[in-house]
């Protein structure tokens, strides 16, 4: 089946934006003295995955071929791609395994009583499309105006993030968070392309947000994970969080997120042996 004319437009700008990233140095060809371009040249490329160079061409600009998984490994390799980056070229192209259905199932009760669970520790659940579906109060009180506007439409840490200017006050490192954050949601998106709980959200921060906007061309992806973040408390000032990402096993787009403050943890001394 082919591929639709906006998902082949994705696959191009992916190529591009991992061809310009790349020197002729890192791949073993000699550097030529006048370069017009950033990174490798399509020919370049085409010549290291064994393709030929109209052809891969072609595929860049979004014209309706369908690659096979072969060339796309090869061009991976040739790219030098991470594992992350292979799995979404290989989804944006149509040959990953078949994401889960559109029409997912609503948060359970028993899973939506969880960040209740951990107060006063901030904690909530997002979807896919960073949609909190369930926070407790302390995650209210650290991520103010995100929970507020339910009766509209549904909280969404990515709006939150780019189009509420409080985020910048809270979020003590906005730019590198902010970019990290784009960055797994075009990886959520890639999984999801006809969905328009994401086509919509794009929309909506590409239009009210400028480093949205940029961000977005360059084609960042990244996958949910756990980390370290410093955050602005309404009560104390800048905190250091340590917080952690946990997959709902029925619902791998569901992710809960947990908070701690990082003084607090401390790691038990081994115990001393008995002489």
């Amino acid at each position: 089946m082919p591929l639709p004319p906006d998902r082949r437009r994705q696959l191009g700008a992916f190529l591009r934006s991992r061809r310009e990233r790349r020197t002729p140095d890192e791949v073993g060809l000699p550097r030529t003295a006048r370069r017009r371009t950033p990174g490798l040249r399509r020919e370049e490329l085409a010549f290291l995955a064994g393709i030929s160079a109209t052809w891969y061409t072609y595929l860049e600009q979004g014209r309706e071929i369908r690659a096979s998984e072969q060339v796309l490994t090869a061009l991976a390799e040739a790219l030098r791609l991470d594992r992350h980056e292979r799995a979404h070229l290989l989804q944006l192209a149509g040959h990953a395994a078949a994401a889960e259905s559109e029409a997912r199932e609503p948060l359970k009760d028993e899973v939506a009583a969880v960040p209740q669970l951990l107060q006063p520790n901030p904690a909530y659940i997002i979807g896919g499309n960073y949609d909190v579906l369930s926070h407790n109060r302390a995650a209210d009180d650290l991520f103010p105006r995100l929970l507020g506007n339910e009766a509209e439409r549904p909280a969404n840490f990515v709006r939150w993030m780019f189009l509420e200017p409080v985020a910048r006050d809270v979020v003590v490192d906005w730019e590198p968070e902010a970019r990290g954050l784009l960055a797994r949601l075009r990886t959520q998106a890639g999984r999801h392309p006809a969905d328009p709980r994401y086509t919509g959200l794009i929309d909506e921060l590409t239009e009210g947000s400028p480093e949205a906007r940029s961000w977005w061309r360059q084609y960042e992806v990244q996958t949910r994970h756990s980390g370290h973040k410093r955050l602005r408390h309404p009560a104390r000032g800048p905190v250091e969080y340590a917080y952690t990402a946990f997959h709902l096993a029925e619902q791998p787009d569901q992710t809960l997120v947990v908070y701690v403050d990082s003084s607090a943890l401390t790691t038990a001394a081994p115990a001393t042996p008995d002489s």
